[in-house]
């Protein structure tokens, strides 16, 4: 409270008090009061800050009307803030307890100003702290999955909602949420779960029945259908069902045959002609047949016909074992399968029916497994449709084209697709059976040595054959997608292109790429398929010639590291240099360039290193390009009078330059050398030699 406030609280508390008398005032303006005095005004003031101040324990208003006490955060309870929370459930017919009663913090913790859902517990852990594990049945046989797996809220609306027992949805609707509506509404409905509802057969949280039932299947459907009447007894053709399964034909919920038969019934259920697989009704034991089971099929089914002249039987069909993939009676699958689709295949063919990244396009199909393999018998093997090649040509059209490519790859050739291909999946592109390269590596088993070096090109490292090779045919030799130079620029082309005004290596700017590099790998650098100085000399062979009989020869080639100095590709300088001289030269002499950046430098040195070198070999000592005395009397004429003044008149003939004079840079103006002896540097030459 500002001090004047205080002092109006104040001067009202003391009127009121009965302390009207003016009190002295300080400096400020201020009263000053006695001790006592100040004492009773601060007590005033305090009584009228709680008066003022919001409730600690005020009572509020909840969703059930009646007035509850309880402690509010800074003046304000849940509702305050969730206004659309409010609006939504306040109407509601049936509200969850903790929130007709404003209990919010029995499931959740405060989150002040930052909106976050906050609760007590995770999942279901929440809702057993007051429904019990016994009461719920999370210890029966069966639970509901979503009960199992603690998602409650599935099917509860936590808060409220107009629906009994807080569901989502009313009736089957809650069901439908997880479960297909249309296997539930098809032409033929079970008129009990249009009355009563899936409640009626199926409990809601748990059972110790299968499918959460009520109670076991035959008493639950005889709870309904009496099996003494004539008309149940006649529909069954006098056999007493009452002693099976009744789901064995019928389906529970809806079907589009009559009498809620399942989709795929045999003919002798259809008919109630049970008699003709099974004993007489009246007989000790009904239900047993009067063959085999499996022998009994052939009195009606012949073998020859489900054959249709295949000669590779299907080991089941061979065996005389039809019940291992069909139903005696009825079932939701065509031709009485127990399982739809692959399903079936998949209980003995589990790795053929492994879940893979790509799969193949017919597996995937309706027909799935048929549309390869016949179900009982086939022409050829593995029980297949048609033979190898010609079976995945009659989908694979486009593809056969390549057999007639100039060069086809011989597995291809031979119609062996599944060389290289897994026709049930893979988890590689193209249905490929392993990475390419381990594909290609079981027949070319000498590559991978070969191929897997300390420089391997980026294809080969990553297993990607197909990216210059052809899988199944070309027309280039050894099944390559395009010619040498085109094929690699597939991938180079920004570097293959040529420098405007610049010079190309000839194989370079012919695109014989292969002519200089191994196309796999290499141990060198650059993948160059043999080292530089023979790949060079294959086509300069002259500076081979010339370096046998040099006397000195430039590290470079002595090391046959043409790179060095030149690009082996392109250059915008004429010879493929790198640089221009003395700057190329200067990359390696370091020490000179230190010198030649401080010292006074001699000119043809600062212009062009190959004034005085030859850049490869040479008769002559320091790869130079003439002997030294007409080497340096290109430019110093010894007939001139300062040359002999300057030496002495001794002749040049007989002197050595490099001896007096640093032939690239020197401190001195004259380039002599660092060191000198004191008689020459004085010109006292006679001081040692004979004039």
């Amino acid at each position: 409270m500002h001090r004047v406030e205080m002092y109006k609280a104040m001067s009202a508390a003391g009127m009121a008090g009965g302390l009207a008398e003016e009190a002295p005032v300080g400096s400020r303006g201020f009263p000053l009061l006695g001790a006592r005095r100040v004492a009773m005004v601060l007590a005033a003031v305090l009584l009228g800050a709680l008066a003022l101040a919001p409730a600690e324990g005020g009572e509020r208003r909840t969703f059930g009307g009646a007035p509850t006490p309880e402690r509010r955060l800074g003046g304000k309870d849940c509702l305050d803030c969730h206004k659309t929370f409010a609006d939504r459930y306040a109407g509601m017919k049936n509200l969850h307890p903790m929130v007709k009663q404003n209990k919010c913090e029995d499931c959740h913790l405060r989150h002040g100003l930052v909106a976050k859902l906050l609760l007590k517990k995770d999942g279901n852990d929440l809702c057993l702290t007051c429904h019990s594990r016994e009461k719920i049945g999370l210890t029966r046989a069966n639970v509901h999955t979503a009960l199992k797996t603690g998602k409650c809220i599935g099917c509860h609306d936590p808060h409220g909602s107009p629906a009994p027992h807080l569901l989502k949805a009313e009736g089957n609707q809650t069901c439908y949420q997880c479960h297909k509506k249309e296997l539930f509404e098809k032409k033929v409905v079970h008129p009990v779960l249009q009355t009563a509802g899936c409640v009626a057969c199926h409990a809601s949280h748990s059972s110790n029945e299968k499918h959460l039932l009520v109670k076991a299947e035959v008493p639950l459907c005889l709870g309904c259908h009496d099996s003494t009447k004539a008309a149940f007894k006649k529909a069954h053709g006098e056999y007493p069902v009452q002693q099976s399964r009744c789901t064995g034909c019928h389906n529970p919920h809806a079907s589009l045959q009559a009498n809620l038969l399942k989709t795929s019934v045999h003919n002798p259920v259809a008919s109630a002609q049970c008699e003709i697989c099974h004993n007489p009704p009246s007989s000790a034991k009904p239900f047993a047949t009067i063959q085999a089971a499996d022998e009994l099929c052939a009195t009606c089914h012949d073998a020859a016909a489900l054959k249709a002249g295949g000669t590779v039987d299907h080991a089941p069909f061979q065996q005389g074992m039809c019940s291992s993939c069909h139903l005696p009676h009825a079932s939701e699958f065509e031709k009485l399968a127990p399982q739809g689709g692959n399903l079936l295949c998949a209980e003995c063919h589990a790795e053929q029916s492994a879940k893979v990244a790509v799969g193949h396009a017919p597996l995937q199909s309706a027909k799935g497994c048929l549309s390869c393999h016949p179900p009982h018998a086939a022409k050829f093997k593995p029980l297949l449709n048609l033979k190898d090649g010609a079976l995945c040509y009659s989908c694979h059209e486009k593809t056969k084209a390549d057999l007639k490519a100039k060069v086809p790859h011989m597995p291809f050739a031979q119609e062996e697709c599944v060389a290289c291909h897994n026709p049930h999946g893979s988890n590689l592109k193209h249905i490929v059976k392993d990475r390419l390269d381990r594909v290609c590596y079981a027949c070319h088993s000498d590559a991978e040595g070969r191929f897997l070096k300390t420089f391997t090109h980026k294809p080969v490292a990553e297993g990607s054959c197909n990216a210059c090779h052809a899988p199944h045919g070309a027309a280039e030799p050894k099944l390559l997608k395009a010619a040498d130079g085109t094929l690699c620029a597939s991938c180079h082309a920004e570097f293959m292109q040529e420098i405007a005004g610049g010079f190309s290596h000839s194989p370079f700017a012919d695109g014989a790429c292969l002519t200089c590099h191994d196309a796999h790998g290499s141990n060198i650098k650059g993948m160059v398929a043999k080292p530089l100085g023979p790949i060079c000399a294959a086509c300069h062979p002259d500076l081979d010639e010339r370096a046998k009989g040099a006397k000195s020869r430039h590290k470079p080639v002595e090391t046959a590291d043409c790179a060095a100095c030149h690009n082996p590709h392109k250059s915008r300088l004429k010879g493929l240099l790198l640089a221009r001289s003395p700057d190329l030269c200067l990359t390696c002499h370091t020490d000179l360039k230190a010198r030649m950046g401080t010292e006074q430098v001699h000119q043809p040195a600062a212009r062009d290193c190959q004034r005085c070198h030859r850049p490869h070999t040479s008769p002559e000592e320091s790869l130079l390009g003439q002997p030294l005395q007409p080497l340096c009397g290109d430019c110093h004429n010894p007939g001139k009078a300062g040359f002999g003044e300057a030496h002495l008149n001794i002749p040049a003939a007989v002197m050595n330059c490099t001896h007096c004079h640093d032939p690239h840079a020197s401190k001195d103006q004259a380039l002599f050398m660092t060191t000198v002896h004191m008689p020459f540097g004085a010109r006292a030459c006679t001081e040692c030699h004979l004039p």
